[in-house]
């Protein structure tokens, strides 16, 4: 077998790698474009390594290595993804930007408009006096008779 075959195969999988972390907006399908593009470095280390005919074999077990990273990597940065999902409720990468400015006036009038409707407890508009809502639920320390 050439060695042109699995070269071209390899650029094939890199670029449609390439791709999808470019041109993608999900978190998810990024992780997937990472691992086709690592998947296409092994395909390649393989195959200098039969076409080299090295006694050693040192493409092969540098490819078990890179296997190894990238399934620790899928772990992690699932989890990662999960958890930003879970708390933020998108996983769309143009969404996830922790150091964005945002509009303090909207803020600030929001927290006085909040303020100031707790400020008289007569206005409260549910519960008693103090201003706590009244709610007939059972909390943790409370018996059921």
């Amino acid at each position: 077998m050439h060695l042109a075959y699995p070269a071209v195969l390899a650029v094939l999988l890199f670029c449609t790698g390439l791709y999808g972390v470019l041109a993608r907006r999900n978190a998810i399908l990024v992780l997937m474009s990472v691992e086709l593009m690592l998947n296409a470095v092994n395909l390649n280390l393989v195959a200098f390594d039969v076409w080299l005919r090295d006694t050693l074999h040192a493409g092969q077990a540098l490819t078990l290595f890179t296997i190894t990273i990238a399934a620790a990597e899928i772990g992690i940065g699932l989890a990662i993804v999960l958890l930003v999902h879970r708390n933020r409720g998108t996983s769309h990468i143009d969404r996830l930007r922790d150091l964005a400015e945002t509009d303090r006036t909207a803020t600030d009038s929001d927290e006085t408009t909040v303020a100031d409707a707790t400020d008289n407890p007569a206005d409260s508009p549910a519960g008693d006096p103090a201003g706590r809502p009244t709610d007939t639920r059972l909390t943790r320390g409370e018996a059921t008779a």
